[in-house]
């Protein structure tokens, strides 16, 4: 590999409401704030790729990411090979690196998932008679997530003590998955901000929502 500035696959068109939301923000994130610059290889939601994607992306989806090291996929690997070259992403101290490693699969693997059929089921299942029951279900585990994640942050800025890859990924889920139950823990809607109010994730965000530029599916 001979490339130096590295390519992240984005879409040029989703449906409104996944604007600001799609994966590949996470790797933009990650990429603004150790300031490298990258391109994006742009693709359409909703037509088909072919198998040079796939073999780049298996499940046919963003972001998949390449340098001049190799190819890859999934935006919390990403994120963890941006962080092995920049400490600002995973900090050099082994005890704080391991924080840091450990919330952001945390985030991944024990918040999104409490959290997200909360979000999504009424989303993608409006009028269903079912809808009411199954989020119900899922809301004692989403609250006490959020709670262990706001005990855990306690009075600290950053989940590992310094701002680090793990409260990119952690900012994304709670953003896109959290809704109005964040809005229960103070802790959580202060250190939302805190994340959000970075300029890297406002460059980030925007340069995501300048990539929307195809046209929408036409409707059969």
């Amino acid at each position: 590999m001979s490339e130096t500035i590295p390519t992240i696959s984005a879409f040029d068109w989703v449906p409104d409401f996944a604007r600001g939301q799609v994966r590949d923000l996470v790797a933009r994130w990650g990429l603004e704030e150790i300031g490298r610059p990258y391109r994006t290889h742009l693709i359409h939601a909703f037509e088909e790729r072919g198998e040079d994607y796939v073999a780049w992306q298996p499940f046919d989806q963003v972001p998949a990411y390449r340098d001049e090291t190799g190819e890859m996929f999934e935006s919390g690997a990403i994120l963890l090979h941006l962080g092995n070259t920049d400490e600002r992403l995973l900090p050099a101290d082994p005890a704080t690196r391991m924080q840091a490693e450990s919330w952001l699969f945390a985030a991944l693997s024990s918040v999104e998932p409490a959290l997200r059929p909360i979000s999504l089921l009424p989303l993608f299942h409006a009028g269903k008679d079912w809808v009411g029951a199954a989020v119900a279900a899922q809301q004692p585990l989403a609250e006490k997530r959020l709670q262990r994640v706001a005990d855990a942050l306690g009075d600290k800025d950053w989940l590992a003590g310094q701002f680090s890859a793990a409260d990119i990924v952690m900012a994304f889920v709670l953003r896109s998955f959290g809704g109005q139950m964040i809005n229960d823990h103070p802790r959580l809607v202060a250190y939302l901000e805190r994340a959000l109010a970075r300029p890297a994730f406002q460059r980030a965000l925007q340069a995501q929502l300048d990539d929307f530029t195809a046209q929408p599916p036409l409707q059969s």
